[in-house]
């Protein structure tokens, strides 16, 4: 009773020392390290570094060897932060093994050992060394004698003034254990002094002996002698894990020892091992557990053999297995920590409490690795320390216990404010108070006690369990806490929800591919609720973004529809649909069937070709849910098209075949084949392509055709065909049968042609006379055999050339590019020979640029006209008669001069008036330059707009009429005609069909004197304004834009009639100055005249007021300007 009232008075301190406030335990953040401290360093202090971390932060002490330094006896020891400083360390006096405390009200914890120690190296003794005495072939130890020293040391010799080390061979070895020189046989070369050199990295310290002298004696050398082991590893050696062992081992002897290794226990030795240059050191890094055992060096020569051995023995420091971790426990409940560490030799514990040793108590038991206190309180509280130690080292593992005595608090953790669930699920309401001891928790419904049941009932920790909620427990619940430190409640509501249904449910659907399906999915809930659809396909949820090219959510609310556009194959599988809310998740699945083409078949392969057919087989592919109905082969080689359908036996290959015979091959051709299936989807995708195969040679079945020939040379008979395709030679070593024999004779001579590709076949023997007939047939082999013959054709054989020249040859210019020959036809026989037809040949004699031509008519043509000539060049020309066999002697030649070119200018400045169907057209005369022929007359063309066929007009004159229906625009352009053929045509000119105008009559106005003339009729499409170019007709190049506006009469006894638009101005300008307006006042229905516009003295614009109705008289006029010489210029329409 009495620790009852002590821990009520220090409660409200042990809640604030060792509750959950800010307050940390010391954690080391730094611990020192070994220290090798030079002595003769230019350094006066020695720093052992130590920080931790903790709230409050630490305090620092430290111990030596177990002794806590006293840093006010001593002022050479001083704390800076955590870290020990000592000052002016004098040798060995502050060598030991320190650690470092760290303590704040928590507790504190030691560091682990670090040893501090003074490395140096003394100098040599300057006594002189006395002279080593050795025969040759002898071997010999020089000492090296290193002086005091401290740390680890390194070994080198150097041999005279040469300032490079001593380097180790097969008869050379510096053993870094002693130091010595071992020189296993001594050669004259060896004679000389030897210096040892030692090197401290501790002290950062070099120095050197006195020289050795090494002389030969004179009484001869030695004889051969079995190897002596001078150098040996020690019998036992303790190896550390994960370091690298050494192990040295060498032999004096005549001949030089050889040195091995080995582990006796005949296992291999390690593949890490390094050997020295001399082989007489051994090393094996990263020693572990299986490198430990016995190991052996041998040493051997002619002479013998000796052996070294020793047993390398693992040990390891010891490492945590399992640690302890800070605990927070009641007063009055007990501990109990374990700590387990490995290490070789096994490891003991000793455990520590705010940095001292702990022993046994009355409440505290240490065995080994455990500590138990039990009927804790909060004097147990601190930091705890477990030991781990081997006599290799020493490790540490800390935790802090937390002993606490408080009245229950729900500060932190309160009743959950709001529990929701739905009608008929199962509730559980925690109930967590912090209380130290534990608390006993009791329940409450508002104000009354909670009766407790089957239903309603308190778990272990507490918590309040609801089972089979219904709506009659909604309400505040308060949960009571009590311990012998006080009481405290925390009250939480609970909202019961409707629960979740699914009213419609996915059904399992069977579809066919590129169909769009809906999977239904709906649910009714709580309407306070908000309810989520996520759809997963196969187990994998859908996302809607990235598969939005097939899937689509449509509906909202308590509608989660999934839309499936364009279904695949790859869609077939199990949907889910699962319907979540905060309190639930609810799901509901079907199967969707896809059913598409069947996939490709696999495996095709061809068996017992021959011929003409081949024997196939194959494995089908997958029928994507709707089973295989046929099959169909196709074939391809390289002279088709493509894949072609191939015929098979059976013709129909129903949904269960496998093979198949496929007929109607061509011999000697190389075949693929594929198969395609379908079924009541559709047909699939083709098979890979069978391997390329050739079918077997056959006698060829197809004989040439078109047999023709003829021509060549006398005594020769030329004969043609069309060669047989490749595909059809059905077989290898290819070529021709060409029969032959003169009409009426019995004997057929037979000539084989072996080139494949051959089409012709030349006869020759003396005594073929011109032009006799001869049967020919045509057959085809191979190395099969021989195949058909074609039909019997006729053939004549060759001719001589024409032996006489045509007569009478004349010349004349038709135009500036063509002439036209003629000549007497030559009257044949078979002395003077055969005439086909004739060949004219024309040439210039110019020779800056010599021209050659050639043209022929075929019979009894006497006359050609040769085009394509130069214009006012003198051309001759000549006329030979030709057959099969040549072209004969010519004519004498006769010469012409072409005509002047046509000229180059076109008409220009093309007025036109249409009047009804009449059309008045005029135009300039065409004035031609001195290298270009005169104009004879002119030729206009026109034609209606969509049609072809062009009319001509030709005429003398600068004018014309014409008459056409104008139902149509009509298109016309007018060129010149003169002797050296037609010229330019002018650009087309469009002339607009009547019916386009429609309301009342357009004024016309017309430019007053000779040198302008324009036509204006706007329709109404074009209104309100219209800029075009107003164009010369003078020939001049100058460009006149103008535009116009125009106005409208109001037709009397006609309903209002209101214009789209009304006149506002007039303006015209000259490209060389600027233009001019003149207003026009609006239309009025008795208006005839209009005020005129004029500059700089040009004529006035005179209106005509054109008047009555629609159909009465029209006028139109059109004015295109001629462009400048050398530049076409397209004409406009003034609209």
């Amino acid at each position: 009773m009495r620790l009852l009232w002590k821990l009520v008075i220090l409660l409200p301190l042990i809640n604030a020392c060792a509750g959950d406030g800010p307050f940390r335990r010391p954690v080391f953040t730094q611990e020192p390290q070994d220290v090798t401290f030079p002595l003769d360093s230019w350094q006066s202090e020695i720093t052992l570094r130590c920080a931790g971390d903790s709230h409050p932060p630490p305090r620092y002490r430290w111990r030596r060897d177990g002794t806590d330094v006293d840093f006010s006896a001593s002022p050479r020891y001083r704390l800076d932060g955590g870290d020990l400083v000592i000052s002016s360390p004098p040798t060995g006096q502050d060598e030991g093994t320190y650690q470092c405390l760290a303590t704040n009200l928590l507790g504190t914890v030691l560091s682990r050992k670090a040893k501090l120690q003074f490395a140096y190296l003394e100098d040599f003794e300057t006594k002189t060394r006395s002279a080593v005495s050795v025969r040759e072939g002898q071997g010999v130890v020089l000492l090296c004698g290193p002086p005091a020293h401290c740390g680890d040391v390194s070994y080198a010799w150097t041999f005279n003034d040469n300032p490079l080390h001593v380097q180790e061979d097969s008869r050379r070895f510096v053993s870094q254990e002693t130091g010595n020189l071992y020189i296993a046989k001594v050669e004259p070369s060896d004679v000389g002094n030897y210096t040892c050199s030692v090197t401290s990295r501790g002290a950062r310290r070099s120095v050197r002996g006195p020289p050795t002298p090494l002389v030969q004696r004179p009484d001869g050398a030695m004889g051969e002698y079995e190897p002596k082991i001078e150098v040996r590893f020690p019998e036992t050696l303790p190896a550390a894990k994960d370091s690298s062992v050494k192990l040295e081992c060498f032999a004096l002897g005549n001949p030089v020892p050889d040195i091995s290794w080995r582990r006796l226990d005949g296992s291999p030795l390690p593949g890490k091992v390094k050997y020295s240059r001399s082989r007489a050191t051994l090393e094996i890094p990263n020693f572990q557990q299986e490198d430990e055992g016995f190991y052996a060096c041998t040493a051997g020569n002619l002479r013998g053999r000796n052996l070294a051995k020793g047993q390398l023995v693992f040990h390891a420091f010891p490492e945590w297995e399992q640690t302890i971790q800070n605990t927070r426990l009641s007063v009055y409940d007990s501990l109990f920590w374990e700590c387990k560490a490995r290490g070789k030799p096994s490891p003991w514990y000793t455990w520590l409490k705010n940095g001292e040793r702990l022993g046994p108590q009355e409440r505290i038991r240490v065995e080994n690795g455990t500590l138990t206190i039990t009927v804790l309180n909060v004097s147990d509280s601190g930091v705890y320390q477990c030991a781990a130690e081997n006599e290799f080292r020493v490790i540490y593992a800390d935790a802090e216990l937390r002993v606490l005595a408080s009245a229950p608090d729900f500060s932190k953790n309160p009743v959950k404010k709001t529990s929701v669930i739905q009608v008929g699920g199962d509730i559980a309401i925690e109930c967590r108070p912090q209380a130290f001891p534990r608390a006993t928790v009791s329940w409450r419904r508002g104000a009354q006690g909670l009766g407790l049941g089957r239903r309603v009932f308190l778990s272990e920790d507490g918590s309040l369990r609801i089972h089979n909620v219904t709506r009659a427990d909604a309400g505040p619940y308060t949960c009571v806490a009590t311990n012998q430190f006080g009481a405290a409640r925390s009250t939480g509501s609970l909202v019961v929800k409707e629960r979740t249904v699914l009213t419609v449910r996915p059904a399992p659907l069977d579809v066919t591919v590129g169909e769009s399906v809906v999977l239904s999915c709906q649910a009714s809930h709580d309407p306070s609720m908000d309810v989520e659809f996520v759809w997963s396909f196969n187990g994998h949820v859908v996302d809607l973004k990235k598969d939005s090219a097939h899937f689509e959510r449509i509906g909202g609310g308590s509608v989660g529809d999934l839309m499936i556009r364009n279904i695949q194959l790859s869609h077939s599988g199990k949907y889910l649909c699962a319907v979540r809310t905060a309190l639930e998740s609810l799901a509901a699945g079907a199967d969707v069937i896809v059913r598409g083409p069947p996939g490709p078949p696999e495996d095709v392969r061809v068996d017992q070709v021959s011929s003409t057919t081949s024997q196939l087989r194959w494995r089908p592919g997958a029928d994507n849910n709707s089973p295989i109905q046929i099959f169909a082969v196709q074939a391809r080689t390289p002279f088709s098209v493509g894949w072609q359908a191939a015929c098979t036996v059976p013709e129909i290959l129903g949904g269960q075949t496998r093979n198949a015979t496929v007929v109607g091959l061509s011999p000697w051709v190389e075949y693929e084949f594929r198969v395609v299936a379908g079924n009541g989807v559709g047909v699939g995708e083709p098979s890979a392509p069978s391997g390329l195969l050739r079918t077997n040679a056959a006698v060829p079945v197809v004989a040439p055709t078109n047999i023709q020939g003829g021509g060549g040379s006398r005594s020769e008979l030329v004969v043609t065909w069309e060669s047989v395709p490749e595909e059809l030679q059905s077989g290898g070593d290819f070529g021709y049968v060409v029969l032959l024999r003169p009409v009426g004779s019995a004997t057929w001579t037979k000539q084989r042609v072996p080139a494949v590709e051959s089409s012709r076949f030349v006869y020759r023997n003396d005594s073929i006379s011109p032009l006799s007939p001869f049967e020919v047939k045509v057959g085809v082999y191979n190395s099969e055999g021989e195949g058909p013959l074609s039909p019997v054709s006729i053939v004549y054989s060759g001719e001589d050339e024409p032996q006489l020249a045509p007569r009478g040859t004349t010349v004349q210019s038709a135009s500036a590019s063509d002439m036209e020959v003629s000549w007497t036809a030559i009257a044949w026989n078979r002395n003077t020979g055969r005439v086909l037809g004739y060949e004219v040949l024309y040439w210039t004699d110019d020779p800056r640029e010599p021209m050659l031509g050639k043209s022929r008519v075929s019979g009894n043509v006497t006359t050609k006209t040769v085009t394509g000539l130069r214009a006012n060049t003198v051309y001759f020309a000549s006329v030979r008669a030709y057959n099969t066999g040549g072209t004969g002697p010519s004519s004498p030649p006769v010469n012409v001069t072409t005509k002047k070119s046509p000229p180059s200018q076109p008409p220009a400045n093309i007025a036109w008036k249409l009047t009804n169907s009449k059309l008045c057209l005029n135009w300039e005369h065409v004035r031609t330059t001195e290298n270009e022929s005169e104009v004879l007359g002119y030729k206009i063309l026109y034609r209606q707009n969509r049609q072809s066929k062009t009319h001509v007009l030709e005429t003398n004159n600068t004018s014309a009429e014409l008459l056409v229906p104008f139902e149509e625009d009509y298109l016309i352009e007018i060129r010149t005609v003169s002797d050296g053929g037609e010229g330019s045509s002018s650009e087309e000119i469009r002339i607009p069909k009547m019916s386009r105008f429609r309301g009342p009559s357009p004024f016309a106005f017309e430019r007053a004197g000779p040198a302008q003339t324009a036509a204006v009729a706007p329709s109404l499409s074009e209104c309100p304004f219209a800029e075009r170019r107003l164009l010369s007709s003078s020939g001049q190049a100058e460009s006149r834009p103008v535009r116009f506006a125009w106005g409208f009469l109001q037709p009397q006894n006609n309903p209002p009639y209101r214009p789209p638009c009304d006149v506002d101005s007039i303006l015209f300008s000259k490209g060389d100055a600027s233009g001019a307006s003149g207003s026009l006042p609006k239309p009025q229905p008795d208006l005839n005249v209009l005020p005129s516009a004029s500059r700089h003295g040009d004529p006035p614009i005179l209106p005509t007021a054109l008047k009555g109705r629609e159909g009465e008289q029209r006028a139109l006029e059109k004015v295109i300007r001629a462009p400048r010489p050398g530049r076409r210029v397209p004409g406009e329409l003034l609209t």
